[in-house]
């Protein structure tokens, strides 16, 4: 059963108000955070935030291509947006983790102790 169907007239364009509005602040949030931690922290963990921006496009893709299968008629404009996302988002990885490692040391967010993280302590421990 269609979506319109199920709720009646203007459901369509309630979803679409918000998946717009959503995916603006996904994306805003999106390149405020992530892309600058990478160029923040690059020269200690550069490798392993790409390792994770890579799962994250794999899992993108994932959900990008069963979208693309759920809704047929929608195909070409979900696996297009979903492209140029990926795209757009893998550039700014990309040039944070280059920015990162070529432009100096950097005060990072984050402190390493040379045995790895402390042990937690938990209270019944």
């Amino acid at each position: 059963m269609a979506l319109q169907q199920v709720g009646g007239a203007g459901v369509g364009a309630g979803v679409a108000f918000l998946v717009s509005a959503g995916i603006v602040a996904e994306i805003i949030a999106k390149a405020c955070s992530s892309p600058q931690t990478v160029e923040i922290n690059a020269s200690t963990r550069a490798p392993t935030l790409m390792k994770w921006v890579n799962v994250g496009a794999a899992e993108a893709a994932l959900f990008v291509a069963a979208a693309a299968v759920i809704d047929p008629g929608h195909r070409v404009p979900i696996l297009a947006g979903g492209a140029l996302e990926l795209a757009i988002t893998y550039a700014e990885y990309v040039h944070g983790k280059h920015a990162g490692l070529s432009g100096g040391p950097r005060p990072g967010t984050e402190t390493t102790s040379p045995g790895g993280p402390a042990p937690r302590k938990w209270g019944w421990a």
